[in-house]
């Protein structure tokens, strides 16, 4: 082939993969293997050939066993400086993805090349990073009209060779020979960035390289104090005492433009480290002296950096289970005494061996700030930024559920105090406020229930209401115990609070600080759904104040419900500290999304009346007690007589709320016609040992099976540990049809590919493989419905997300009840609006069936 075919398929104004032209016709002989996350994950083999790259797609990579046969694909040459391309294709674009250069070196034929070639069995030796020894490249026999010429990838038997109980090279080494990166650190971002590495298509330079690159090459860096004089802006100076942080001024949206860089917003305590002597302090935003108090890797950590002395701004946090850094997470380890997850993020250098950096440029201090970091240990990391819109970047984060995005002037000096060099964009709103009081706990005589909140105006302090959620059991108590020393009789607000406001009230001296995270501030000044995230002892009482111009976005009217919450403040996640109130504020923020998928269905639910870790069961009929907004319905095909339930509003949700329900299942049909399924569900479940990107590829597999039988396909998070592929149908075809239907797509990928996917039950099958698991849509059968919360750990939800998103960025249980009405509110459109409008037939017509299901409302 030429390069025309190449170049026919591409777009080269949206991809940033080379044009490329054939090269001298002499001789070379190069090879790389690219690891390429297209609609599937597989291997590009190229080897360099008469000035080009000739081209196979091997779907399953290279394999070390013997005789191993691996499908190849023959594809168009390739230019030959695609051999040092690595980056994102975009959406959309032929072969759209994420590629690193999994293995380079050089080939040599075994033979004569061509004649091996033309002959279909090409015979050839490797010496790369990864991949040596005798290998055979064979064409297999076309079938009749078949467009595509199929080969096999075989590895001969040789001081190479591994065998069938030796390790997998593609899972012993994933990264990239380049940069050290793997597929999944490029996958799922805007193209062109990551939020892990930086920029992907630029040069990896010291602030981007692999730990594993620079560590290698700390040895020949310059001596700190000479890359210090060198700075621009810099000048000579002793090492300073504490110096005051420079702040962001909070505003609604992120700044666009060439002046200014980005950074994620980290959720931890802001800290100033002091380096010297060998020797590092950890003082907060108010020069308080914490070193103690975050065990001792960090400080070991910093004071192993390669300079004499040194000033570095940073924040200090913990990630909690989706990934993102977490101040509760934070919270809880410095609760129990735990240090062992604390990590570091600089992202900033004034002072490094007698210079003074502050009036040097923000780009040039994190330049010297990277240098400085390379190689360092994993208690410290820098704080990349990014170059992109800044729009664009805070969209990204909140899709996520980060807290949201620094902008930054790039050539700005470091100036203490809050000004407009920095800006803070945020994806929910969130304040710190002054603890004036609390009511007690109605489940605990030692633990508090809910904070009463204020912020100063001047020398007064203004109420501004409560929060009830966001408490563990643990974080309650030491709350109780540390506010009923400091009881006092008169409120210390400056006006006189209403009855509602002051019942059950007991006031305390307004010493202590909270940061709260909430949807909005009503007219009068109050938090409306407030969640508390921790304690901020780095911050005086009388310096909080109402911070304004924050995020307008998802401040909407909610829905209110009329059940009445028996002891909102009990606890239904204790590691998570989300109370029976916080639950029914969640779904108020969901309901518009979920209501669509809950409401005229019939229920399975899962109830925890005492929370998670309590006694759970599934509650398939109505119960005594049963709120009376719940419905009950009859099925005539149900032995036992009990009526099912469901609802058919937003006070039925809450209804099931107060009734301890912490699963919602529903059937995939609705009440109008149980016999017509109007939906399919292919949960994609991992065995023992399947990794993450196992599974994203099983389900842009599915997704391509089920796109070729004439189905739409809807993705969301189980909240569990896999992924749910969701079909929406015309209700034509009955319970059997739509079983046998999924059954067949599971049987043909486990036939497929039985080394990855089984479809039977069995657990003993299942160790590293996927469950095709399509007894999800019998009669009866059910699967949890979107912005379901979960009865695990974590308070996680079933979320629906974008095929775009799909990638190391979003796990199974990335979203959870504390931060998925950010992302709620940061939507710019409901990944999942159009499932309905895309419902389409399966089968062939059936006779229409008698409706076997009434609705009754159950007695109030």
């Amino acid at each position: 082939m030429a390069l025309e075919s190449y170049h026919q398929k591409r777009d080269f104004k949206k991809t940033t993969e080379p044009k490329g032209s054939p090269g001298k016709k002499a001789g070379g002989r190069s090879f790389v293997i690219q690891k390429h996350a297209a609609r599937r994950l597989h291997y590009d083999f190229r080897i360099e050939v008469d000035g080009v790259l000739r081209s196979w797609a091997v779907t399953r990579g290279p394999s070390l066993v013997p005789g191993e046969k691996r499908l190849a694909v023959h594809v168009e040459d390739h230019p030959l400086e695609y051999g040092d391309f690595e980056g994102t294709i975009p959406k959309g674009e032929y072969g759209g993805g994420a590629v690193i250069v999994w293995d380079r070196g050089t080939w040599s034929p075994v033979g004569d090349a061509d004649r091996g070639y033309k002959k279909g069995h090409l015979e050839f030796a490797l010496e790369g990073e990864k991949l040596g020894g005798r290998w055979h490249l064979v064409r297999m026999a076309g079938k009749p009209r078949e467009k595509r010429e199929n080969w096999l990838l075989i590895k001969s038997d040789d001081e190479f060779a591994r065998g069938n109980d030796e390790p997998d090279i593609l899972q012993e080494r994933p990264e990239s020979v380049k940069s050290g990166r793997d597929v999944a650190d490029l996958e799922g971002e805007a193209p062109g960035w990551s939020s892990k590495t930086g920029r992907i298509d630029k040069t990896p330079a010291a602030n981007t390289a692999p730990r594993k690159r620079v560590a290698r090459e700390k040895s020949t860096a310059r001596k700190p104090s000479a890359a210090a004089a060198s700075v621009r802006g810099s000048r000579k100076a002793s090492m300073p005492g504490f110096i005051e942080p420079q702040l962001a001024t909070l505003r609604a949206e992120a700044p666009s433009g060439d002046r200014w860089i980005h950074e994620i917003k980290f959720d931890g305590y802001r800290l100033q480290a002091h380096i010297s002597e060998g020797k590092a302090r950890l003082l907060t935003r108010s020069g308080l002296d914490w070193t103690d108090r975050f065990g001792t890797a960090v400080a070991k950590a910093l004071a192993s950096l390669p300079m004499e002395a040194a000033i570095i701004d940073g924040e200090l946090t913990v990630e909690g289970g989706n990934g993102a850094s977490d101040f509760s997470a934070l919270q809880a380890d410095l609760s129990e005494g735990r240090s062992d997850r604390f990590v570091f993020y600089a992202f900033d250098l004034m002072h490094l061996d007698g210079r003074d950096l502050t009036g040097a440029a923000l780009v040039d201090r994190k330049a010297e700030l990277a240098r400085l970091l390379a190689g360092s240990p994993s208690a410290l990391r820098y704080s990349e930024h990014f170059d992109e819109d800044g729009e664009m970047i805070l969209r990204h984060a909140c899709r996520l559920s980060l807290e949201g995005v620094i902008s930054k002037l790039r050539d700005g000096p470091y100036r203490p105090g809050r000004g407009r060099d920095w800006i803070k964009s945020k994806c929910a709103e969130r304040q710190e406020l002054v603890i004036a009081g609390y009511t007690p706990s109605s489940t605990s005589d030692k633990a508090i229930g809910s904070l009463v909140l204020g912020h100063y105006v001047g020398d007064d302090l203004v109420h501004a209401g409560r929060v009830g959620t966001g408490f563990s059991r643990k974080v309650a108590e030491d709350l109780y115990a540390r506010l009923e020393p400091l009881a006092r009789e008169k409120s210390p607000f400056a006006t006189t609070l209403s009855a509602e406001a002051r019942r059950n009230v007991r006031f305390v001296e307004p010493g202590l600080v909270a940061e709260v995270e909430f949807r909005s501030w009503t007219g009068d000044g109050v938090l409306r759904h407030a969640s508390f995230r921790g304690l901020r002892e780095d911050k005086a009482a009388k310096t909080i104040t109402r911070e304004d111009g924050g995020s307008k976005k998802g401040s909407g009217a909610l829905p209110r419900w009329t059940v009445k919450l028996t002891h909102p403040d009990r606890i239904y996640w204790k590691d998570a500290g989300v109370t029976k109130q916080g639950l029914a504020e969640y779904y108020s923020e969901a309901w518009r999304f979920i209501a669509p998928h809950v409401v005229h269905r019939p229920l399975a639910l899962l109830r925890c009346p005492g929370g998670v870790g309590g006694q759970c069961f599934f509650q398939k009929h109505a119960w005594k007690g049963m709120n009376g907004k719940i419905l009950t319905l009859h099925d005539q095909k149900d032995k036992s007589g009990e009526p099912i339930v469901g609802i058919d509003g937003f006070d039925g949700l809450i209804g099931l709320v107060q009734g301890g329900v912490l699963e919602i299942h529903p059937w995939q049909a609705p009440f109008d016609d149980l016999e017509k399924p109007d939906q399919i569900v292919m949960d994609l479940d991992p065995g023992e040992g399947v990794t993450w990107d196992e599974i994203v590829a099983a389900a842009r597999e599915v997704r391509e099976r089920m796109e070729a039988e004439g189905l739409a396909c809807f993705l969301k998070t189980s909240g569990g540990k896999g992924l749910h592929v969701v079909s929406p149908l015309e209700p034509r075809a009955g319970w059997e049809a739509v079983k046998g239907f999924a059954k067949r797509i599971a049987d043909e990928m486990s036939a497929d590919s039985p080394d990855r996917f089984v479809a039977t039950v069995s657990k003993a099958k299942r160790k590293g493989k996927i469950l095709i698991d399509y007894l999800r849509n019998g009669r009866g059968a059910t699967a949890v419905a979107p912005y379901s919360t979960r009865a695990r750990d974590g308070a996680p939800v079933s979320m629906p997300i974008g095929w775009e998103e799909l990638g190391p960025d979003i796990g199974p249980a990335t979203f959870t009840v504390t931060n998925a009405a950010a992302r709620l509110a940061n939507l710019s459109a409901d990944p999942w609006e159009n499932f309905r409008k895309a419902a389409a037939p399966i089968g062939g017509p059936e006779k229409p069936t008698r409706r076997t299901a009434r609705k009754v409302r159950k007695p109030a």
